[in-house]
């Protein structure tokens, strides 16, 4: 008989088994979403589409983000830590999926999953639309800036509006653009976790009364109108290389009663339901168009709606481990992103006052020391300023508030400047002239403790022209903070080979620290570093001309210089100016067909605001030229003009690393940063531009040499206009410019209707505010040393390489450590991960 004593003596290996929620091996990866694709979408891989298969990765990804996701808040709340809170209206996230598998660090093992089904993984991505919550760069900055926080380790929470119908999807129809609503929500959306219970309510309309409490004191009331439940849906936003993942919070409006049941059994079936229509239309659709009364209301409804809702969430966050708010701005740290959400200032202090029993001055001075604001704009035309009819109708207590803030901010201005009428009228947070209007810029300036520019011109600008009063009134406000965009996407997600080439050379430390980029400098003269980098960029030219010719029926030439302008449509930059340059080159060609030139592909791309008639004019104006010039024997391929519609997150992907030259050329003065400027010479594109925006810091950055300058400075275009600037004089005696305006003028572009492109002629010639004609020769001459740099392709290689190499401060990682330690004033806080349990209760 064997004595069992003597059996399993020696110590047994312990056996780890992967949980399928969080485990992160091949192996595990692919039973989760096997089980995925089988459970939640209820369906098996026989029957499967590549947006069955989408959504199931979505949400396997997303259990190993939610994870580190519950252990981030739990942390943040245990340790009372200072959050930043973001304030935005817009958020411009892109695709989830492929961002989440980079910071993550699984796009290597998903891919290699997706290979073992036969799939591709970029086809998956493809099925994800993409959030459309933004514009342009200020919702592209905003999720920039999550991106880094959470690659920093910040405390950060997102606050916005989860519009059901983001920016428009653009078609172009006949040359013109055709706004068609982006239902981006049409199939859910894996990514979001809505959150019901935490719910709050936000008041519209009414009037107000006053009181008296149970010490006979007046207190005032504000009758609502009528109330609308703001409901949270968390996105969570995963940092790279870390388990911080911080939430994105985005608010959705539904009526606090849904339906009228006494008015359905009534027959008034439209009644019925009118309340839940009529609030569910505030997170309906991103900037409703404001060109009516109408649409003013809904825009000013949609910001107070999502700053009210998240300043009571933030509100409610501080409560739950303090027992009064006192401290509230020593753990709270509100970013204001541009005026949109500037009415916060006047909620935070009726929700101190009228709710929390606050005494005006300790309401005032937690309110300033909580809020921080970043203007966005020099044009004081672009400053938002709401009529006071429009806030006495909507926001009657919010009105009495504003009031009474510059009633306390004038009588101290008056004191300290007895006698001057003129500085008081300009710091007013009420306009006087035409009607009165709030100026929600002054409320910001006033409410906060401080104040930055996104550009070193741009901070400067403000100080001496835009905010120049309040600088000279608070000089220690003012900080310059030059935006900056995630490296993450902008470089690793969207140019992998070149990004697998860095690391090749360097190692990968560039990613969390782009100034480590400027060690490929080394390899500027090593002719095979050299090879690759010319392959590299024509292998993305090529990947973009294949993605045109499928999806848009665009054929170009891989081989021609891709110059390149993607952006929001806007006369201040100047696409317009772009399209002059290409009829002047035309004009070149029919003067003379066998000159020989280099071939460029004119790429455009970008939206115009539905109410906004020239720059959708000037859409038509480039596509009617793209018609003429493409379809002429005897252009011969020597040019050709491509505008893609429905410019996104995704596209930029695809185009800022297939570029040969970046155009950033708007008016000198004008730009307040730029960030497309930056992703563009990241991936290794040559920038053509003005002494504008963050232009002047990459051009410092990069090297004089290394950037291609044209036209008139800031301080030259304010000196001209203020000396009499007449643009005809320009068209008189520059006779190739004449030919250009003549050439649209004569109806050329538009044989059907002459005069279509009437109002831009008339413009130029008799306005030109953005100054094009003062710029065009500087610019065609500027674009003729482009073609003559190109030709040389050992110089050209090594300017690219150099642009890239020297990128580091434009990373938004340095950005937002600037914003944290001048500030907001928030260290970073390590997450530190616990192992997974599923009788997992609670951290």
């Amino acid at each position: 008989m064997i004595d069992q004593s003597t059996l399993n003596t020696s110590p047994q290996p312990t056996i780890k088994i992967e949980d399928d929620r969080t485990g992160m091996s091949v192996a595990t990866l692919k039973r989760a979403f096997l089980d995925n694709l089988f459970y939640l979408q209820g369906i098996d891989r026989s029957q499967a589409t590549l947006y069955d298969y989408y959504v199931a990765l979505a949400y396997t990804i997303r259990d190993r983000l939610l994870h580190r996701f519950i252990k981030t808040v739990a942390t943040y709340k245990q340790d009372k830590v200072k959050v930043v809170c973001y304030l935005s209206a817009e958020f411009l996230m892109g695709r989830h999926l492929g961002n989440n598998l980079i910071n993550l660090g699984l796009y290597e093992k998903v891919d290699q999953v997706m290979k073992e089904f036969d799939l591709d993984l970029n086809e998956i991505i493809e099925q994800e639309p993409d959030p459309g919550l933004g514009n342009g760069g200020l919702g592209r900055l905003a999720a920039c800036f999550l991106d880094s926080l959470a690659s920093l380790e910040v405390p950060a929470i997102g606050y916005g509006i989860r519009y059901e119908f983001g920016i428009f999807h653009q078609r172009i129809q006949d040359g013109w653009q055709v706004e068609v609503p982006d239902n981006w929500l049409r199939f859910g959306n894996p990514w979001e976790i809505p959150r019901a219970d935490e719910s709050v309510e936000v008041k519209l309309g009414g009037h107000t009364e006053i009181i008296h409490n149970e010490k006979n004191q007046p207190k005032v009331v504000w009758i609502p109108e009528r109330t609308i439940l703001a409901i949270p849906y968390d996105t969570p936003v995963p940092g790279y290389q870390t388990n911080t993942v911080n939430p994105l919070r985005l608010w959705k409006a539904e009526a606090s009663e849904e339906f009228n049941f006494e008015a359905f059994n009534s027959g008034l079936y439209d009644r019925a339901v009118a309340e839940k229509m009529d609030a569910e239309t505030i997170s309906k659709v991103l900037y409703p168009n404001d060109n009516t009364p109408a649409g003013r209301e809904l825009r000013l409804a949609q910001q107070y709606f999502f700053v009210s809702a998240s300043l009571q969430d933030l509100i409610r966050i501080h409560l739950r481990t303090h027992e009064n708010l006192d401290t509230f701005y020593e753990l709270t740290a509100i970013q204001l992103n541009d005026t949109h959400p500037a009415v916060a200032i006047a909620e935070l202090m009726r929700l101190f006052v009228d709710r929390y029993d606050y005494d005006w001055d300790k309401a005032w001075e937690i309110t300033q020391k909580t809020f921080a604001y970043t203007n966005h704009t020099l044009m004081p035309e672009a400053l938002e300023r709401w009529s006071v009819d429009l806030f006495a109708q909507l926001l009657p207590r919010h009105l009495e508030i504003i009031y009474e803030i510059n009633h306390r901010f004038l009588t101290g201005l008056q004191t300290w400047f007895p006698n001057d009428e003129a500085l008081v009228s300009s710091l007013s947070l009420i306009e006087e002239n035409h009607g009165k209007k709030i100026r929600m810029a002054n409320l910001a300036c006033v409410g906060s403790h401080a104040i930055n520019g996104v550009a070193a011109l741009h901070t400067e600008l403000l100080k001496k022209d835009t905010l120049k009063d309040f600088a000279k009134l608070w000089p220690q406000k003012f900080f310059n903070k030059t935006n900056g965009v995630t490296p993450r996407r902008w470089i690793l997600l969207s140019n992998p080979e070149l990004s697998a080439l860095v690391t090749e050379k360097i190692g990968d430390g560039w990613l969390k620290n782009l100034d480590e980029m400027r060690q490929i400098e080394k390899f500027i003269d090593d002719p095979e570093f050299c090879r690759l980098w010319r392959e590299i960029k024509q292998n993305n030219k090529r990947s973009l001309a294949a993605y045109l010719l499928k999806y848009r029926n665009v054929e170009i030439d891989v081989n021609s210089l891709f110059d390149v302008q993607v952006k929001r449509i806007h006369e201040y930059k100047r696409q317009h100016l772009a399209a002059l340059e290409i009829i002047h080159l035309y004009n070149r060609i029919k003067q003379n067909p066998e000159r020989v030139m280099v071939p460029r592909t004119f790429i455009f791309g970008g939206k115009a605001a539905p109410g906004y008639f020239m720059a959708k004019l000037i859409i038509k104006l480039i596509n009617a030229v793209g018609e003429v010039v493409n379809n002429d024997p005897d252009v011969r391929g020597r040019l050709k003009v491509v505008f893609v519609s429905n410019f996104n997150v995704s596209l930029g992907q695809r185009i800022y690393p297939a570029a040969d030259l970046s155009e950033q050329i708007s008016t000198a003065g004008k730009e307040a940063s730029g960030t497309g400027n930056m992703k563009f010479a990241m991936n290794g594109a040559l920038t053509i531009g003005t002494l504008d925006g963050a232009n002047i810091e990459i051009r410092e950055e990069a090297g004089a040499e290394n950037f291609f300058l044209f036209g008139l400075t800031a301080e030259e275009v304010y000196a001209m206009k203020a000396g009499g600037y007449n643009p005809q004089d320009y068209y008189h005696n520059n006779p190739e410019l004449q030919a250009v305006i003549d050439r649209i003028a004569h109806g050329y572009f538009s044989p059907g209707n002459p005069d279509l492109f009437r109002p831009i002629v008339d413009s130029l010639l008799h306005h030109d505010p953005y100054m094009l004609l003062a710029d065009f020769q500087a610019y065609v001459d500027c674009q003729d040393q482009v073609s003559n740099t190109y030709e040389d392709q050992e110089k050209w290689t090594k300017m690219s390489i150099l642009n890239s190499a020297r990128m580091g401060k434009f990373s938004s990682d340095r950005t937002i450590r600037e914003y944290c330690q001048e500030i907001w004033n928030v260290p970073p806080v390590k997450i530190s991960l616990n192992e997974y349990h599923p009788e997992y209760v609670d951290y």
